[in-house]
């Protein structure tokens, strides 16, 4: 018997998870949407990028970043020598916000088993917040992403890096490209193992119960 290969395996699983996600009612956000924006990419990237949630031409499109951020991000991946295709690209939340407002918290709950599960079966060595809301929710913090990026934190056994979202970068700001520029060299050195994983201490943001303002929304990994 031919033997299945693991990246196969892993191929499958997600296309059913995404069967099982683009016909989610759990939640008012599919009264709205036009497209399930599940995730797409490498299932066996190395990286996994995380925003906040489908903008419009997400939604139209059923993929995620798309369009002006999309080109960006492409770019920055491009200068550490990866393509779109070499990562995966997934959000909090899998359907549009109504008008981009942020994700509720019993709209997040809804959606976080599903991101779970994309952690676990793609297995990433990082994962990349992309934005202040994205990075202060899975890092459990209510510290602002100016402060949050330039390190890489643990994270459920893996590094996670915040940086800013692609839009922030293109209303013109140098500063916030160049940071971005900065956490993609993160990114990179992680890849390669020329950044490893460390015992968090216990200033760390990850690790600080105490600023999470629900916890509920949060508990992306219940133990």
């Amino acid at each position: 018997m031919t033997e299945v290969a693991p990246n196969e395996i892993r191929t499958a699983e997600l296309g059913a998870l995404g069967a099982k996600v683009h016909d989610c009612t759990v939640c008012r956000l599919a009264e709205t949407r036009t497209n399930v924006v599940f995730g797409a990419g490498n299932p066996d990237a190395d990286v996994i990028f995380i925003g906040e949630g489908p903008g419009q031409q997400e939604d139209e499109q059923g993929l995620p970043f798309v369009g002006r951020s999309g080109q960006l991000l492409e770019k920055l991946l491009g200068e550490i020598g990866l393509t779109r295709d070499d990562v995966y690209i997934a959000n909090v939340v899998k359907c549009r916000p109504p008008k981009n407002r942020d994700p509720r918290p019993d709209e997040i709950d809804a959606c976080k088993d599903y991101l779970r599960q994309q952690l676990e079966l793609i297995q990433p060595k990082a994962a990349v917040t992309l934005g202040n809301f994205s990075s202060k929710l899975l890092l459990r913090t209510d510290t602002g992403i100016t402060k949050l990026r330039g390190q890489a934190y643990e994270w459920w056994g893996r590094l996670l890096v915040p940086t800013f979202h692609p839009a922030a970068a293109l209303r013109g700001n140098p500063r916030v490209l160049a940071d971005m520029q900065a956490d993609f060299q993160t990114i990179q050195a992680i890849i390669e193992g020329k950044l490893q994983r460390r015992p968090p201490e216990p200033s760390a943001a990850a690790e600080e119960p105490d600023e999470v303002a629900d916890p509920e929304q949060l508990d992306l990994f219940p133990t």
